[in-house]
């Protein structure tokens, strides 16, 4: 398996780097990330983690739902490769899940059940400390070339920038507020997600792209949408069809 053309590479990325010179929505670029690393990377899910207070991890951003569900396997099972990334510091891979059974005992079933064959996770830092990580997930088995893994890497990098951008990054306790704000905020829109799919009984991927795509013409954060949404009853409309991101 073999990147993007450096076309679609060097697209996403000058994409990436014109919305951190702005005031920009952070969830929204997080999101964004996730799925332009599935796009060019040639992958089939990309799920993005976290570190929190605690020193634990919590789901961030995915680009599907199937991929926020097994990140959360991660998370609640405190096992898995992105666990195990995050713990070394370097990238961990499982070419074959279903040698990794006895490696990963919820985590590997779990993904198996839902398609997946094969998952690399790569570490997100900032200077020496870890902050999370990101999840490559693919349904055929077998390891990612070196090129995939080097740009799956730089765009783990970009997500770092894009949380701790034009802050004091020295600071420990900084970080660490920074890091929660942005959970936090991934929080709430997941609440308004879920929201606004049971009241338009549409599933929770379209609910989203519904969030995003009103927030985008409205020129509103996510967050302060989805705040909308869970306290004052605001609900986006319909899509005729999913925007394109």
């Amino acid at each position: 398996m073999s990147a993007g053309s450096p076309v679609s590479i060097s697209r996403t990325f000058v994409e990436l780097a014109e919305i951190l010179v702005t005031e920009y929505d952070l969830v929204d670029v997080l999101h964004l990330i996730a799925v332009r690393a599935q796009q060019i990377l040639g992958v089939d899910a990309v799920g993005l983690l976290l570190a929190d207070s605690h020193g634990g991890l919590s789901v961030v951003a995915a680009s599907s739902e199937l991929a926020r569900v097994l990140e959360l396997s991660q998370v609640q099972n405190t096992e898995g490769p992105c666990q195990d990334c995050f713990r070394t510091g370097h990238p961990v891979s499982s070419a074959d899940l279903h040698s990794a059974l006895g490696r990963w005992p919820s985590f590997a079933p779990e993904a198996l059940a839902s398609g997946f064959v094969a998952v690399h996770a790569l570490p997100m830092r900032l200077r020496d400390e870890l902050i999370g990580g990101m999840t490559l997930f693919t349904r055929t088995a077998g390891d990612l070339d070196a090129e995939v893994l080097a740009v799956g890497q730089a765009l783990t990098d970009v997500a770092a920038i894009a949380l701790l951008h034009e802050r004091t990054l020295g600071q420990h306790n900084l970080l660490i507020e920074q890091l929660q704000a942005a959970l936090k905020r991934r929080l709430t829109v997941e609440q308004a997600t879920g929201v606004v799919a049971e009241r338009t009984g549409v599933d929770v991927e379209e609910a989203f792209e519904m969030l995003r795509a009103h927030a985008h013409a409205q020129q509103r954060k996510l967050a302060e949408l989805a705040d909308a949404v869970i306290h004052d009853g605001e609900t986006p409309p319909r899509l005729t069809s999913v925007e394109e991101v």
